[in-house]
């Protein structure tokens, strides 16, 4: 019985110290390129979170929230690309991103993209960014000169 017991309470009751150790997860954020060589100007966070969430929408988060589920996987690739990067991470982040963006693809804002993996951290009371990972460039769909 005693057995049973000590396999049985870690589930009903969760320990912190599951975690080796809590860290910040990397920051998605993508900009657009006029062309292949060249620099976005403007980096924009990847799904960021919303500022306000009714109490309404905490409720049916609870039962049904697919988009946030494909953003932990998202955080899990881009982990997974800081500690060693792998073209399927790569590949399923692009993806994502360009489903999010596409259509509005013109000469205007661009048609490549890039994307990049930030830490932020807290000292003192500053914010600081560090870039752990720069995208390779790549095409929007239907736009960009080789």
């Amino acid at each position: 019985m005693r057995r049973t017991l000590s396999l049985i309470l870690p589930i009903l009751i969760p320990s912190w110290r599951f975690f080796k150790a809590i860290e910040p997860s990397p920051r998605v954020q993508w900009t657009r390129l006029k062309s292949r060589g060249g620099r976005g100007a403007i980096w924009h966070e990847f799904r960021p979170r919303p500022l306000v969430v009714t109490p309404f929408q905490m409720l049916r988060r609870l039962f049904w929230n697919p988009d946030w589920n494909e953003t932990l996987f998202l955080v899990s690739c881009a982990e997974r690309i800081q500690q060693a990067p792998t073209d399927h991470s790569i590949t399923q982040i692009k993806q994502r991103i360009l489903s999010d963006i596409e259509g509005g693809a013109n000469a205007d804002t661009g048609r490549w993209l890039q994307f990049r993996l930030v830490f932020v951290h807290r000292t003192d009371n500053d914010l600081s960014e560090e870039v752990v990972f720069v995208s390779d460039v790549f095409p929007i769909t239907g736009g960009g000169d080789i």
